[in-house]
């Protein structure tokens, strides 16, 4: 089975390793990439993107999304984890390609109404561009397959505030009007993308396996691992975006727990992706609140081999 797909991002260096694999895997057809701000600012995801798909050889549209969060000031970005660049400070050339002219929220709604059920939304950002997506189109939830999300900490502490993961953090309001639409939403948070650990020799593998695309990813991993590895410890780092991606081609590596979901906007605790399990709170807020899908087991080795596997074909 090939899943059809959208893939929102803001590479990024695990971003461009989840961008990658999915290129690779022959069970992903990956239709655009939509961009939005996040690890770098818009613009320069946008180019970003544009270089990864040309070093890849993929002939897709890109689109550039939204630059600020939905309520707010803009971003601070996350220079010192992904570098200035988005690539680790490699000064990979940027190779020049055209956007598609149109937003990509735009591109989002004309997507799903060419193939109405049969397009999953990957984002793997800041949620903006799905947010201002159901603006546009109220019937969007009717026509997309389900929506995969990389972002949000359940039960585990966030990485950005005691409570919030980057991603929803970047723009809480905007995830909150996304976990609230009616549709079918799986989380992959920091409950399981923080517990999977990759040594350094993981993106040498990656690299072994595919000199152009994975000694890239190896390249721009090394600010990553950086940022990741604390004094006298193993080096090491977390590839969090590539989660989604990896449970549309085998969900059996991933355990999933249902329940309510509420993304927190004020001061304190913005970003904070609260879930609540059927039957742990009469109160409407949260009874009536959206049912989401929230993984909180994998399968490390398992997803390893694939990740591997796929680099490798």
């Amino acid at each position: 089975m090939t899943h059809k797909i959208i893939l929102d991002t803001d590479p990024g260096i695990d971003d461009a390793m989840a961008i990658f694999f999915a290129f690779q895997s022959p069970d992903i057809e990956v239709l655009g990439l939509t961009t939005v701000f996040g690890n770098v600012p818009v613009d320069m995801s946008a180019k970003n993107a544009v270089t990864l798909c040309k070093l890849a050889e993929q002939d897709i549209p890109v689109t550039k999304g939204v630059g600020m969060p939905w309520v707010g000031p803009e971003s601070s970005y996350a220079h010192f984890v992904h570098g200035d660049d988005g690539f680790g400070n490699i000064n990979f050339p940027a190779i020049e390609g055209k956007l598609d002219p149109r937003s990509s929220a735009q591109f989002i709604v004309d997507m799903a109404r060419q193939h109405p059920g049969e397009i999953t939304l990957v984002a793997i950002g800041p949620l903006g561009n799905l947010a201002l997506a159901l603006r546009l189109e109220p019937e969007l939830p009717k026509l997309v397959k389900g929506v995969s999300i990389m972002g949000g900490a359940a039960f585990v502490p966030g990485n950005v505030t005691p409570v919030a993961e980057a991603n929803i953090w970047n723009d809480a309001h905007a995830a909150e009007i996304v976990f609230a639409a009616d549709w079918e939403v799986t989380m992959f948070g920091l409950d399981v993308t923080n517990d999977v650990r990759f040594p350094a020799s993981f993106v040498e593998t990656l690299a072994e396996k595919n000199p152009k695309l994975g000694g890239f990813v190896r390249d721009a991993a090394q600010f990553y691992i950086d940022f990741y590895t604390k004094d006298g410890e193993e080096r090491v780092c977390c590839f969090h975006d590539a989660f989604p991606l990896a449970h549309l081609i085998k969900p059996e590596l991933f355990g999933l727990t249902e329940g309510h979901a509420r993304v927190a906007t004020d001061a304190l605790n913005r970003g904070q992706t609260i879930i609540a399990p059927p039957g742990t709170t009469p109160s409407p807020l949260w009874t009536e609140a959206q049912t989401v899908k929230v993984a909180t087991q994998v399968d490390r080795d398992g997803l390893e081999k694939l990740f591997v596997e796929t680099y490798a074909l």
